[in-house]
């Protein structure tokens, strides 16, 4: 760590700071099975924000646990995790910690700072980018390597006088908590918006969208179509309240004569590069088609599969594995083909987009749920699929539906934009408040307080003195290396 710290600051080491460094363990055989006993923490339990997450929790046996003589947590105590690839990963003690009783696994390590010192200022740097470097600078090994009990006297950081500490570690409580409940708020905004859009397509689909425009439609306005598929209208279940004018119809009623609702390619085989893209359930998603991950097959076995070649317009429909997924094939996907796990919907003489939107509706999924096949691997059979009911208004009406669903979902396109520059911003927020805070930025040090109020204080070489007369070795499975008598000091 380079000079030029807040005058009255000095260089340490973490070594120096701490009265314990160690680590637990877990009886031969693991504690797999163990339903209750004293909790055993390990590095799944803590959270990169330096909280704990207790969801699932391990245990060791009461008896295992009272003869070891390592790894019991204290409040107070920072622990961080000392191997794989999360090694660094740190999280704080406080009196919020949920266990009366517990240790630490052998991949954690307690760092208990010393009493004279504010542990949340340590704990904070150590959770710093700059403390992370810092740590990962003795990480040894591969990507499964760690750190050992000589990171600490290796990993310099900077020390406040005792009172800037206290000031710093409270200012940053109270901002990060700040920024703890601004995310909280920005993490409900993708369900409200996933919960906006599911309604405002259910006012479409049921014609509440629309009323106002109905009131003043002509009456030429309001004739209804006919059904590409004459043939195949049969009686179907009215899954909502919809205006007395709309007709109700099976989905294959409104397909192409000559084409069928069918899914595609059975077999897709290896990757043939340059052979024809083959959208699966991965690519359909809610509303539209993510050509990110489009596997190609060879022309010979797309050529098995002509009735589900595309030719732009068709609604494709996830029918096996992750449901949910509806999308309108653009123009440039024609001669582009599907695999079994979806399913095309050839519409004629109806919006694409009107379907689109009735399948992908809230009452359209339920019922599609409500027909699905299989547990382990969920399906729509597409017989089920092709009897889906759906509410037909008059051309007119559909693209009025379509123009007003566009403009509300643009609306919350905006906003899902907003806030993902918000979270970036929020995100960089924590980062930028320890960068400041160790660089003695974010209170008024104690040397200028000290001047202003004619009086002396202690710096943190001073305290660094009183720690090493006052705090035996830490307590490790090995003697840490001390610093330098004197350290370095901006001073």
């Amino acid at each position: 760590m380079s000079d030029g710290l807040p005058e009255g600051w000095a260089t340490t080491t973490l070594a120096s700071l701490l009265i314990a460094l160690e680590s637990g363990s877990r009886p031969r055989g693991g504690v797999r099975g163990i339903s209750k006993g004293i909790p055993s923490i390990g590095g799944e339990h803590l959270n990169y924000d330096g909280t704990f997450d207790f969801s699932s929790v391990r245990y060791v046996p009461e008896e295992f646990a009272n003869s070891m003589t390592k790894g019991r947590i204290r409040t107070n105590d920072i622990l961080m995790v000392k191997d794989g690839a999360t090694t660094g990963k740190t999280a704080f003690v406080d009196s919020s910690f949920p266990f009366s009783d517990a240790f630490v696994n052998e991949h954690v390590f307690i760092c208990r700072p010393t009493s004279l010192i504010e542990p949340r200022f340590l704990f904070r740097f150590l959770m710093s980018s700059v403390g992370q470097e810092r740590i990962l600078e003795n990480f040894k090994g591969s990507a499964q390597g760690g750190i050992n009990q000589s990171f600490a006297p290796n990993t310099e950081l900077p020390l406040a006088p005792f009172s800037e500490q206290l000031r710093i570690a409270a200012k940053l409580e109270k901002l990060l908590g700040q920024v703890d409940a601004c995310q909280q708020r920005l993490a409900r905004i993708p369900a409200l918006l996933k919960r906006f859009r599911q309604a405002i397509l259910a006012a479409a689909c049921s014609g509440r969208l629309t009323a106002d425009w109905r009131e003043k439609a002509h009456d030429e306005e309001l004739e209804l179509i006919e059904p590409a598929n004459p043939k195949v209208v049969v009686e179907v279940e009215e899954i909502l309240e919809t205006p007395a004018y709309w007709r109700w119809l099976p989905l294959h009623a409104l397909c192409d004569p000559g084409r069928s609702v069918c899914y595609g390619v059975i077999k897709l085989g290896a990757e043939y590069p340059a052979g024809v893209p083959c959208l699966r359930t991965s690519d359909v998603k809610p509303l539209h088609i993510d050509t990110a991950d489009v596997k190609c097959i060879a022309p010979e076995v797309s050529g098995q599969y002509q009735r589900t070649l595309l030719r732009g317009g068709e609604v494709l429909v996830n029918v096996r594995g992750t449901l949910g997924g509806v999308a309108i094939v653009p123009e440039n996907l024609r001669g582009w083909n599907i695999s079994r796990e979806v399913a095309i919907v050839p519409v004629e003489g109806v919006l694409s987009k009107f379907v689109a939107f009735w399948i992908a509706s809230m009452p359209s999924q339920l019922w599609l749920t409500g027909v699905a096949k299989g547990v382990a691997y969920t399906g729509i059979n597409i017989e089920d699929l092709r009897l889906l009911p759906i509410a037909l208004p008059s051309l007119p009406e559909q693209k009025e539906i379509v123009c007003r669903v566009e403009a509300l979902f643009e609306l919350a396109d905006q906003i899902e934009a907003r806030h993902g520059k918000a979270q970036t911003y929020v995100g960089k927020l924590t980062l930028s408040m320890l960068t400041k805070a160790f660089r003695g930025e974010l209170v008024p040090t104690e040397a200028e307080l000290a001047r202003a109020e004619g009086r002396t204080y202690e710096s943190a070489l001073v305290l660094l003195e009183r720690i090493r007369a006052n705090t035996p070795a830490p307590k490790t499975g090995q003697a840490l290396r001390r610093p330098r008598r004197g350290g370095r000091s901006s001073t």
